[in-house]
C-alpha cells in the first residue's frame, strides 16, 4: 500500500472521530483550545494504537490465510466503509455522543468505540505487509489533526457536517478496499 492510499485510509479512519469532535465544539459555548487538543490527543492515540493492535494479531495468522488475505482486507474495509454509510442515513436527531463538558472516562469510551475499526484496518495491513510505523504515524497524526479541525468546525458551523463526513469515511474505506482487491486479481 503506498503513500496516497495510506493518507486515505487515515483520512477515511477519522471521519468517525471527526464527527465525535464535531458534536464537542458544537456544544462549546466558546471554543476551548485545550480541551480541543486533549480530545484530539485522545481520537489521535486511540487510532495510532488500534492499528498496532490488530497488526500484531494480523500477523500471527499472516502465514495460514495468505492465498486469501486480499479478499479479507476487501471484505474488512468494505464492512466498515458500508457500516460508516448506514450510520451516515440512519435517521435519529442529536447523536447521543454530544455532551459539552469534557470527561475524560467518557473521552476514553469515545475513543476506544471511534477507533475500533482501526483494529480491523491493522489487521489488513499485516497481509498487505503494510509499513506498521508508518500507517500508525500517519493515522495518528491525521486523526489529531481532523478531530481538532473537529471540534474548531463544530463550535462555528453546528453539526451539519457531521453525516457528510461519515459518508465520506465510508466511500474512501469502500473505495480502497476494492482497490487492494482488484490490484491482487490481477
Amino acid at each position: 500500500m503506498g503513500l496516497f492510499e495510506l493518507f486515505m485510509v487515515a483520512l477515511g479512519l477519522s471521519m468517525d472521530a471527526f464527527a465525535v469532535a464535531l458534536c464537542k465544539g458544537l456544544n462549546m459555548w466558546k471554543i476551548n483550545y485545550r480541551h480541543a487538543v486533549i480530545i484530539a490527543l485522545f481520537f489521535g492515540g486511540f487510532q495510532a494504537a488500534m492499528p498496532f493492535l490488530g497488526w500484531l494479531l494480523g500477523r500471527q495468522f499472516e502465514q495460514y490465510i495468505t492465498s486469501f488475505d486480499h479478499w479479507i482486507a476487501f471484505l474488512l474495509l468494505a464492512f466498515i466503509g458500508g457500516k460508516m454509510l448506514l450510520e451516515a442515513f440512519q435517521e435519529g436527531g442529536e447523536s447521543p455522543q454530544c455532551n459539552a463538558r469534557l470527561n475524560l472516562k467518557e473521552l476514553f469510551i469515545l475513543a476506544i468505540a471511534t477507533s475500533i475499526d482501526a483494529l480491523a484496518v491493522g489487521i489488513t495491513f499485516a497481509f498487505l505487509k503494510t509499513s506498521i510505523w508508518l500507517s500508525i504515524s500517519l493515522i495518528g497524526f491525521t486523526t489529531f489533526i481532523i478531530s481538532f479541525a473537529g471540534v474548531v468546525a463544530g463550535n462555528r458551523f453546528g453539526a451539519k457536517y457531521k453525516s457528510k463526513a461519515e459518508i465520506a469515511g465510508g466511500l474512501i474505506l469502500i473505495f480502497i478496499g476494492i482497490k487492494i482487491l482488484f490490484e491482487h486479481l490481477k
